[in-house]
């Protein structure tokens, strides 16, 4: 995280904690409409508009406080969404037993990508079963992006 980020999350991981919220990461970043400072939350059962409006209204003045940004920006509260890239603990945790897709940046045994089965997962790698059964350890390091399978 930058400086911005840093500082926000620090402000509002023990307001997010007070709601029963996880604060999983702060962006500050520049898009089309201006400069944007999103805090991603999550909860046990997911995260509702309720829960997002609420640490908004309790974060805004605090925020204004703080001052951690010297212009103008836009701020956004949102879930993870069911397509959150895999990065932390706990995103992982969530898609125990899950099919996900798993991108290098080079090639892995031959192929950039490949789908599967999450079986288990530590600080440093975890466990991919393949379609065709093959189960193999990756280091998360390796990855360019590791990211959940969505099937209707």
């Amino acid at each position: 995280m930058g400086k911005v980020s840093d500082s926000v999350f620090q402000l509002v991981q023990p307001i997010a904690e007070g709601f029963g919220l996880e604060v999983l990461e702060v962006l500050y970043e520049k898009k089309f409409d201006g400069m944007n400072l999103t805090i991603v939350i999550d909860k046990d059962g997911g995260v509702s508009i309720d829960d997002c409006e609420k640490l908004h209204r309790a974060i805004d003045a605090p925020l204004d406080e703080l001052d951690p940004i010297d212009c103008q920006y836009i701020l956004n509260v949102s879930s993870p969404g069911i397509d959150r890239p895999l990065k932390t603990e706990r995103d992982f945790k969530r898609n125990l037993g899950r099919k996900i897709c798993v991108k290098f940046y080079k090639p892995f045994n031959g192929k950039k990508q490949y789908q599967g089965i999450l079986l288990a997962y530590t600080d440093e790698t975890f466990d991919l079963q393949t379609q065709d059964g093959q189960t193999m350890t990756i280091n998360k390091k390796d990855t360019a992006k590791i990211e959940p399978v969505i099937e209707f």
